[in-house]
């Protein structure tokens, strides 16, 4: 199937890669098909892109490369509309909003995209705890930085 993309213009999608997201993201509720998109020569972000809505799209990143001390557990508001039946099949990924320069971009650690790659079902994951910003750097400060 053909999708507009807002980013990367027409593109040919295969149908398997649709992800499904039930109840949409929050938002975008009626939003409900989306699919991942690689941005060339860019291994570290990926477009979450609407198939229906060229202009709804989000660049995305696994939080891992940033953060490689970021930890939750999902509860079975999230296990179970998802089917998640192995950890190995969950993909997490933050959404990034971009700024100028590049380095005050943010990450969305409050609020993880949680997919099942399994079955291709995702959601957004809101967490109940304090302990992670919506708006995390970037450019994390790492310990002994110089």
């Amino acid at each position: 199937m053909n999708v507009q993309t807002k980013y990367l213009g027409e593109l040919t999608i295969d149908r398997e890669k649709v992800i499904q997201f039930p109840t949409g993201l929050p938002g975008f509720i009626e939003e409900t098909k989306f699919v991942l998109l690689d941005l060339p020569e860019n291994p570290v972000f990926q477009v979450l892109q609407s198939i229906h809505t060229k202009d709804v799209a989000f660049i995305v990143t696994n939080p891992y490369h940033f953060y490689q001390s970021y930890t939750f557990e999902l509860d079975d508001s999230i296990i179970d509309p998802l089917a998640i039946k192995d950890s190995k099949d969950v993909v997490v990924l933050s959404i990034v909003t971009l700024k100028q320069p590049f380095e005050n971009s943010t990450l969305n650690l409050k609020a993880p995209i949680i997919i099942n790659a399994a079955n291709q079902f995702g959601k957004q994951y809101i967490l109940n705890i304090d302990d992670y910003p919506s708006k995390a750097s970037i450019a994390p400060k790492v310990k002994g930085e110089s």
